[in-house]
């Protein structure tokens, strides 16, 4: 006898060929999800497909937010020939016998868009390749990226395309996704609203990574249950987290710390610390970049701050991972909350470009050593006064070059430490005064 086959079933059987995300891809411009800045109406995208007036482009975006079902849909809407190519399986011949079959479409009218994933994968002579085709309107590019494009593109190609910015897909999108899946498996997901909600977490923006979770869970759960997050991780396996130490997510993350130390939001810091060393950051890196911090935004108002930045450095080079990290964040903590002051710091930069301004002006010759006869009978070292023969151990005497402005260099804050040195410097210079004035 016969069995009839469920929907469920078939849709599996095909599944074996083809995704569930391929099958969940949308089918026009309407149903992409996520991505209403560039293609709500007005916006720049759309009025480009509505008047059928396309320019070469990037799409710029994390994964699974939509690139590549928009390039093909971009390409269905204004009826253009839709070539895609893989950077990473590509080479200068493919890129050739495309261009020439661009040139035939061209001869009778008809636009081709080529298509490249990954275009950050192509190496600048592939890049340049480009340049011309696009310059005479054989090819509508449609380059998708994960990559910053400033970083990851030639300057020369990147000139004539127009950069349009995907957004990592949001959780009300997700659950969105959801619904959908549901509705073309047939059956509610065994899920508990947390467990959904941990799906969701786990998908990290990534819509395509989100149905091939649903995939795995139809597919690989018989339980009569509804799965728990706590054994969620028995199907669906840890995705690592979206961060790339040479590209422009290490950056993001460690601006995103810097100005959480220096507006002194604790929890902000621990938390972008964190997602550094989650993604795989070297924790030694981290540690620099508080020395670095100490300097730059604490600096006199709180001395200690370095002594955490490097004691931090040499806890974890004695302890490694995962015991010195630790220290790291007992460093991050230490400095988020520590009093900010950057007079140190702009200081510096004012001391760097007055000797770039005055050049080689000479020290007084009244503090230069005189080594040697000649250097004596020049006056080297005359009338030098040796502060520690005088009252509080100051003899007033002038220091800087002639020519050089008499005005403050290091200009202390009125927070933590450097309130005292400011007071500090207040008392110098009026006692500077009084002894070149003659008074006591």
């Amino acid at each position: 006898m016969k069995q009839s086959v469920s929907l469920q079933d078939s849709l599996f059987q095909k599944n074996t060929v083809r995704p569930l995300a391929d099958m969940l891809r949308p089918t026009n411009l309407e149903q992409i999800v996520g991505q209403d800045h560039l293609l709500n109406a007005g916006q720049p995208l759309r009025q480009m497909v509505e008047n059928n007036r396309l320019f070469s482009m990037v799409l710029w975006g994390p994964p699974g937010c939509g690139k590549t079902s928009l390039a093909k849909l971009i390409a269905t809407a204004v009826k253009a020939d839709f070539h895609p190519l893989s950077a990473i399986f590509s080479g200068i011949q493919d890129l050739k016998s495309l261009f020439e079959q661009a040139r035939r479409n061209r001869q009778v009218g008809r636009a081709t868009i080529l298509f490249v994933d990954e275009i950050h994968r192509f190496n600048r002579t592939q890049q340049d390749s480009f340049l011309p085709v696009i310059e005479d309107g054989t090819i509508i590019l449609i380059g998708a990226t994960t990559e910053n494009p400033s970083f990851a593109l030639n300057p020369a190609l990147l000139s004539r395309l127009e950069v349009f910015v995907l957004k990592r897909l949001e959780d009300s999108v997700l659950y969105q996704m959801i619904d959908r899946a549901e509705t073309a498996l047939g059956k509610k997901l065994p899920l508990n609203d947390e467990a959904k909600r941990s799906l969701v977490s786990l998908a990290d923006g990534d819509g395509r990574y989100l149905l091939n979770m649903i995939e795995a869970i139809s597919s690989r759960y018989k339980g009569q249950h509804p799965l728990t997050p706590q054994n969620l991780s028995s199907i669906l396996s840890r995705r690592a987290p979206l961060y790339d130490k040479a590209q422009e997510s290490h950056y993001n993350l460690i601006s995103a710390f810097h100005k959480s130390l220096r507006g002194s939001d604790v929890d902000a810091a621990l938390y972008w610390m964190a997602r550094m060393l989650d993604g795989g950051e070297d924790p030694r890196y981290i540690a620099r970049r508080l020395i670095r911090f100490a300097t730059e935004d604490i600096g006199l108002a709180d001395p200690q701050a370095l002594n955490q930045g490097i004691s931090c450095l040499q806890a974890y080079e004695k302890l490694g991972s995962p015991e010195g990290e630790l220290a790291i964040a007992q460093a991050t903590i230490y400095m988020a909350a520590a009093p900010k002051s950057n007079a140190s710091y702009m200081a510096f930069k004012k001391a760097m470009q007055l000797a770039r301004d005055y050049g080689s002006l000479m020290p007084p010759i009244s503090i230069l050593n005189a080594p040697t006869s000649l250097m004596q009978n020049l006056g080297y070292g005359a009338n030098y006064q040796y502060d520690h023969d005088f009252p509080d151990a100051f003899s007033g005497q002038n220091f800087r070059p002639a020519g050089l402005p008499d005005q403050p260099i290091y200009q202390p804050t009125n927070f933590g430490n450097e309130q005292k040195i400011q007071e500090k410097l207040n008392w110098l210079r009026q006692r500077r005064q009084d002894l070149n004035n003659g008074t006591k």
